[in-house]
């Protein structure tokens, strides 16, 4: 449910200056501590960002697949961190809950989520099963009136602070979407392990890690949904509206991109005049609007095909495809205007460059998009 015209545009208008003059005057500061001060925190619970897509009966904003990726846009202009935040919350650590879970579950847990008093965190990826989630080797085996969890989960964005895991786990043998189901694990549940945050090449302050459940004992009511098997089947919806916020999160790192490059290019002086003057420099300034416009017409196009009822399957994995890309595409640009400044980490436009390059990857790989795209075009399975 869509929001009137005026009170979007406020709240947009609200977001923006928040992250103008709150987010990112903080972002070296995140680099230096590896995490989002608890007071950008407790001002982004204020503001409403951990229940952008969670409805107004359990707390959230309620915002239309349009809306949230029009405010994202505004996010993506400071640090990824910042977003990752509430990141979860907002997609995979509540949309699974909103898809499939019963009325107790949305009770219980959505509320809680949307206020950003419970962080949610999604467990799919595990060391040997990333892009293959068929493949994947937690265990969930009942014994009475309980579940046993067993299994390693690996890269698991905000495990450090998550309150709440959702856990997908294999019921039956088979290979097949039916033997994976999918439960509710309060992290403080005894046979969690959560392991040390990862060192990676960036996104600091956006925390991921392992985490290890060892004959990890939940009652049958932590099962999402009345029945097993609903596991990979809800992974996979929620994963596909995920990727048109991830795509969404790119346009606005490339608007804030090219910001920096139009400014310095304005600024620096060659040869005795600005190097924006120069042919070449626009070229690359140029082609990094032009993508980024392109971009974000294809969110945007998505989104309100979702809105509407369809299911864009193959054009949100086309946007996230295209995003991804394109925002390593500009990030380079960036730094190459930069010339040797955009090699110094005093510049943001070098750390954008390593952070951006994740986006690739997570919640899909282009290489899946690619799959997904052209499996669509020939319904083949």
């Amino acid at each position: 449910m869509a929001l009137d015209p005026e009170t979007f545009e406020l709240l947009r208008d609200t977001i923006s200056r928040f992250v103008n003059e709150r987010l990112i005057p903080r972002e070296e500061e995140v680099v230096e501590t590896n995490m989002v001060p608890a007071d950008v925190v407790e001002e982004m619970k204020a503001l409403g960002l951990f229940g952008l897509s969670i409805s107004e009966e359990f707390g959230g904003l309620g915002l239309s697949m349009e809306e949230e990726v029009r405010v994202v846009f505004e996010l993506g202009r400071a640090s990824p961190a910042f977003r990752s935040v509430a990141g979860t919350n907002i997609g995979i650590g509540s949309q699974s809950i909103v898809i499939a879970g019963t009325d107790a579950q949305k009770q219980q847990y959505l509320p809680q989520l949307a206020a950003g008093d419970l962080i949610g965190s999604f467990a799919l990826t595990e060391p040997d099963a990333g892009s293959d989630a068929m493949s994947i080797r937690t265990t969930a085996r009942k014994d009475g009136d309980h579940y046993v969890l067993n299994g390693t989960k690996r890269y698991i964005t905000n495990a450090p602070t998550a309150g709440l895991f959702t856990v997908m786990a294999r019921t039956a043998q088979e290979r097949k979407a039916a033997s994976i189901s999918c439960f509710l694990v309060p992290a403080d549940t005894p046979g969690i392990t959560v392991g040390k945050p990862d060192k990676k090449m960036g996104q600091r302050g956006a925390l991921t890690s392992d985490v290890i459940f060892e004959d990890c004992r939940v009652p049958v009511s932590a099962l999402l949904g009345e029945e097993e098997g609903n596991g990979f089947r809800t992974s996979m919806k929620v994963l596909d509206k995920g990727r048109l916020h991830i795509a969404a999160l790119c346009v606005g790192i490339a608007h804030r991109l090219i910001e920096e490059a139009v400014n310095y290019a304005r600024d620096r002086k060659q040869f005795g005049q600005p190097i924006g003057e120069f042919q070449l420099i626009q070229a690359m300034l140029a082609d990094s609007e032009a993508e980024t416009y392109a971009a974000e017409c294809m969110v945007i196009d998505a989104a309100q095909r979702r809105d509407r009822g369809e299911t864009p399957t193959r054009q949100a994995a086309c946007a996230k495809m295209f995003s991804t890309e394109m925002v390593g595409r500009v990030a380079d640009r960036a730094v190459q205007i930069f010339g040797g400044a955009g090699y110094m980490a005093e510049y943001p436009v070098e750390r954008f460059y390593r952070d951006v390059r994740l986006f690739r990857i997570f919640e899909g790989t282009t290489q899946i998009q690619q799959l997904v795209i052209a499996r669509d075009m020939l319904k083949v399975s």
